[in-house]
């Protein structure tokens, strides 16, 4: 099930009419403490300065993923509405109106031809409708279905790239899930044997490692991770684990990070009550649960650009998609 086995969590997906782009949504059940931590030369988001170490309040009660470069960033507005016409939010120093507080990013992939971009602000509305606690659809779907990978040797020869997601149980800590959008200019490869997984074919069909050819435009791209996890920590240790979490993103995309990726990852805690681990000499908690995050974040990239993940329907077809499988 991925991020929705994680306590306190849904997931919603939706695509434009065309299929081509799309939106992923991830809601909390109550407003969650989050940090960001973008690495990227090229990001795109929403609303992130608020979520520095020193800003006043750092709590969200969704994040999204989106298509469609700076026009994604509309699909902040259908989240908000949806989020609030379910009763979702937070009533501010005792106002008595309700405002939602999100952030989000964006990937790059616009096609390269003139045209109205999509309703993102419909999209986003959509996606979180859909929000469930269900198997996560993986692959072309939501934010991922325009999304590619290895975009080196120009986007003409990149392969597909998606959403994946991973979860773990740990020790007398709860369960820690992730969820990736990959649509790296870089190619995904295995850390364990090396093994390159999707990037630009050769003749042959073989995947070209970077640096084996000329420099070919890199276009942009961008890798965006949400890290959800059940442990009450004080955002200072959350952001220690975000750090460990683009580790993962860097064991497995090459290039990772480039001048021209968006790389976005953002980790928030669901966690209602204080966790007998959180008790503990706090670095030694965010090494632990940082490592396990890491791990985590390769498992869900290398799922966004499995074979196995789920089949792609006709373009022509509206989809909508929530936490289902």
């Amino acid at each position: 099930m991925g991020l929705t086995s994680v306590r306190g969590v849904r997931v919603g997906q939706a695509e434009s009419k065309d299929g081509r782009t799309g939106v992923t949504t991830i809601l909390f059940d109550r407003i969650a403490p989050t940090v960001v931590d973008v690495r990227g030369g090229a990001s795109g988001t929403y609303d992130t300065a608020s979520l520095s170490l020193d800003s006043t309040f750092g709590g969200r009660c969704g994040i999204f993923f989106a298509g469609g470069s700076l026009f994604g960033l509309d699909a902040a507005i259908g989240l908000r509405e949806a989020v609030l016409a379910e009763g979702g939010g937070a009533r501010p120093f005792g106002n008595p109106n309700r405002v939602a507080p999100i952030s989000g990013a964006i990937l790059f992939d616009l096609p390269k031809r003139p045209g109205r971009p999509p309703d993102y602000a419909e999209i986003g509305r959509r996606a979180a409708r859909a929000a469930g606690r269900g198997p996560i659809a993986q692959g072309p779907v939501g934010a991922g279905a325009g999304a590619t990978v290895g975009k080196y040797l120009g986007r003409a020869r990149a392969d597909r790239g998606g959403v994946g997601t991973s979860a773990r149980a740990l020790r007398s800590m709860g369960r820690l899930g992730v969820l990736a959008v990959v649509n790296a200019v870089g190619a995904v490869r295995d850390p364990e044997n090396g093994r390159w997984l999707a990037g630009p074919k050769d003749r042959d069909g073989s995947i070209v490692p970077p640096g084996t050819e000329g420099p070919g435009s890199a276009d942009r791209g961008t890798t965006l991770v949400s890290v959800v996890l059940e442990v009450d920590l004080p955002r200072p240790v959350l952001q220690r684990i975000a750090v460990y979490a683009h580790d993962g993103l860097a064991r497995t995309i090459h290039p990772a990070h480039a001048t021209v990726d968006g790389d976005v990852v953002f980790v928030s805690t669901t966690a209602r009550t204080r966790s007998p681990a959180s008790e503990r000499f706090p670095g030694a908690i965010a090494d632990e649960l940082g490592l396990a995050a890491g791990e985590l974040v390769g498992s869900a990239i290398r799922a966004a650009v499995s074979p196995a993940r789920l089949p792609e329907r006709p373009r022509a077809e509206a989809r909508s998609r929530g936490a289902r499988g």
